[in-house]
C-alpha cells in the first residue's frame, strides 16, 4: 500500500473550499434527494443515502436540511433528475469527467459544452476519458485520526485495496462494492469519516506547467460553480510551488 498521494491536487481540492456554503448545500441536498428517491428513505437500508448524508454532515449541514431533503423525494409530482456523465479534455490533453444531476437534459449539455470551450477545453464522446480513470470508493479522515502504519492496518482489515497518507490526511481505497463494508468497519476503528463516497482516480497523471494548470483550474472551477454539476474530476499534476501561485 502506497504511503503518500497528490491525490488531493488531482482532483482540484476536493468540493472546491471558496464555493459558498449555500451552493455546496443545495448539491448535497439534491444527492439526497435522488439517493433516497432511488432507494428507500432510510439510510439504515440504503447504502447510497447513508453516504449522501455522511458527505452532508461533513460540509456541517444542518440535520433539519438533510430531512427535508430525505422528505421532497416521496413528495408526489417532484423534481425528477437525470445522472448525466460528461468527458472532455482541457488544456494540454488534460482528461476531464463530469458528473451531473440534472432536470433538464438539454440545458445542461449545452452549459456544460460552453463551459469547455470557454476555457480552451471540448467536450468528447462517452468513454473517451474514463477508460484512463478507475471507478472505485475512498474513503477519507483527517491526518491526527491515526498514524500512517494504523491507518494501512485498519485498511487492510477492512478489506480495502490501497491507503494513501499525506499532510493532507488519510485516503483509503477499495471495490466499488464494498464501500459500504469498508467505510463501517473502518468506523468502528476512527469513528465517521470525513467524507466516504464513489470516485473516478485517474490511472496516471499529467504533469502540468503554470499556464497549463492556470487553464484547466479555470476550467473545473467554472464546472463546479455551475448548479447542475455534483462533481468534478481531472488527471492533471502540477508541483506545489506551481499550485501555490495559482492559488494566491
Amino acid at each position: 500500500m502506497a504511503g503518500h498521494s497528490k491525490f488531493k491536487n488531482i482532483m482540484h481540492r476536493k468540493g472546491a473550499q471558496d464555493k459558498k456554503r449555500a451552493k455546496i448545500f443545495s448539491k448535497l441536498s439534491k444527492e439526497i434527494t435522488v439517493a433516497a428517491k432511488l432507494g428507500a428513505p432510510d439510510p439504515d437500508w440504503n447504502p447510497r443515502l447513508r453516504l449522501a448524508i455522511q458527505a452532508a454532515r461533513a460540509q456541517n449541514m444542518p440535520k433539519e436540511n438533510i430531512e427535508r431533503a430525505i422528505k421532497k423525494s416521496q413528495d408526489a409530482g417532484g423534481e425528477a433528475y437525470e445522472e448525466i456523465r460528461y468527458e472532455g479534455f482541457g488544456a494540454g490533453g488534460v482528461g476531464v469527467i463530469v458528473e451531473t444531476l440534472t432536470d433538464n437534459r438539454n440545458r445542461t449539455a449545452g452549459d456544460v459544452r460552453a463551459i469547455f470551450s470557454k476555457n480552451g477545453g471540448n467536450l468528447g464522446e462517452t468513454g473517451a476519458v474514463s477508460c484512463v480513470f478507475d471507478r472505485i470508493g475512498s474513503v477519507e479522515y483527517p491526518v491526527e485520526t491515526a498514524s500512517a502504519e494504523e491507518m494501512v492496518e485498519a485498511a487492510i482489515e477492512a478489506g480495502a485495496q490501497d491507503c494513501e497518507s499525506s499532510e493532507d490526511g488519510h485516503t483509503v481505497y477499495c471495490d466499488v462494492e464494498d464501500l459500504g463494508d469498508v467505510a463501517k468497519a473502518l468506523e468502528q476503528h476512527f469513528g465517521e469519516a470525513r467524507s466516504a463516497q464513489i470516485i473516478w482516480k485517474p490511472q496516471n497523471t499529467i504533469e502540468v506547467d503554470e499556464e497549463t494548470g492556470g487553464k484547466v483550474m479555470r476550467l473545473l472551477e467554472a464546472l463546479e460553480d455551475h448548479d447542475d454539476v455534483q462533481h468534478v474530476y481531472a488527471n492533471f499534476e502540477v508541483s506545489d510551488e506551481v499550485m501555490e501561485r495559482l492559488s494566491a
